[in-house]
């Protein structure tokens, strides 16, 4: 379950909801010289990201657009600022307190019930290197909820490699008590798993050979079981040219050696998704993936949390680079860029809040140009003015 109480039809104080959060973000400029508060153009760089916006000169467009709306609401006494200024602006934000003040946004307007995935998985911002400095491009981690389809935070990662060292630095971000938390095999480390147990949460890590002794220990846990006892839960899936079949097993940890399990805080249960998979005019294949959890898992919520996991691919980064082209977008100074990744998936919640099919199809199909006029609409329908 999820509320959403920042754009919500009939509250007058949404606005002031979203600034409570968002204000706290400290602006580095020289008090004298500000001729745009920061929060104006936070709020203006937002709203035009809903509308489809995606370069500087695009959030331009959008504000002298909606001058008037932006106006009503308080905003741009002064009109609208520049691109280039806008630009400055944002590419200043240090990116770890909007991240911070996201997660918080988050947790005011979201539940998330016992027992529901949380899915955590990296992203690069294939465009965001730096041309100057020859720098690789921003890797981004994210929290996804995946039953509700929102964001519920981000950090940033210079290099896919330090996943291990930014996922506990999201995870402090996080209210995660009662939820399973799901991560791929990057994030299978035994700190990881600690500091999940101690906010309240339960794991499941998929296992592969980075950590060698405990897969081969799994893998031969369930060869043992697959052998003996090949009863399971399954599932046939037809597609496009594509037909499916997944079986999933799940056993105790006490299988497990002693001096392997002891040293995973809180296991209790060990899985296995099995899928085998015939497309057409291309070869077949077969794969075998291992998880722990310190959750006790049964054949049935395991084969419902691998499927949800997938959710931030499916939802999110699937999303992010189709209908938002987010590794199209050349912009990387200081930074924007991950800046503006924050403000996507602050977008995407949102937009996910809205139930209007209008609106949601509109995000879609329309063009950029007539998608400006979508967010006063949106808002309007929502209670923000």
């Amino acid at each position: 379950m999820i509320r959403y109480c920042l754009l919500q039809k009939g509250n007058s104080v949404n606005l002031n909801v979203f600034s409570e959060h968002f204000s706290s973000i400290e602006d580095t400029r020289q008090s004298a010289k500000i001729t745009y508060p920061l929060f104006d153009v936070l709020f203006l760089t937002l709203c035009a990201v809903i509308s489809g916006c995606q370069g500087w000169e695009d959030i331009e467009d959008f504000g002298e657009a909606k001058l008037h709306w932006l106006q009503k609401l308080g905003f741009f006494a002064e009109g609208v600022p520049v691109h280039d200024t806008i630009a400055r602006i944002i590419a200043r934000i240090e990116p770890t307190q909007l991240q911070r003040c996201f997660a918080q946004w988050m947790q005011a307007v979201a539940v998330l019930t016992d027992g529901q995935v949380v899915a955590i998985d990296g992203k690069t911002l294939c465009s965001s290197y730096n041309r100057t400095s020859r720098r690789s491009a921003i890797h981004m981690v994210s929290a996804f909820a995946s039953a509700n389809g929102v964001v519920l935070g981000q950090v940033k990662t210079e290099e896919k490699s330090n996943e291990i060292t930014a996922i506990p630095e999201l995870l402090d971000l996080l209210e995660l008590k009662g939820c399973l938390v799901s991560i791929d095999a990057m994030g299978c480390q035994k700190d990881i798993a600690q500091k999940i147990v101690d906010k309240g949460a339960d794991y499941m890590l998929a296992v592969k050979a980075n950590q060698e002794k405990l897969h081969d220990a799994v893998q031969s846990v369930f060869t043992q079981h697959l052998l003996t006892q090949p009863e399971s839960q399954g599932a046939i899936e037809q597609s496009r040219g594509r037909i499916e079949y997944r079986e999933y097993h799940v056993l105790d940890s006490s299988l497990l050696p002693e001096y392997l399990s002891s040293q995973w805080c809180g296991i209790k249960t060990v899985g296995l998704a099995i899928s085998y998979r015939m497309v057409k005019q291309k070869k077949s294949e077969l794969e075998y993936r291992y998880f722990i959890s310190s959750a006790e898992l049964t054949a049935v919520r395991l084969a419902s949390a691998v499927r949800e996991h997938w959710g931030i691919e499916n939802q999110l980064h699937w999303v992010l680079d189709v209908s938002m082209d987010e590794d199209n977008c050349q912009i990387y100074r200081g930074h924007a860029a991950t800046n503006l990744a924050s403000l996507r998936h602050m977008a995407l919640n949102m937009l996910r809040a809205e139930t209007s099919k209008a609106l949601c199809s509109s995000y879609n199909h329309t063009s950029r140009r007539s998608a400006i006029h979508m967010v006063s609409a949106f808002a309007s329908a929502n209670g923000v003015v």
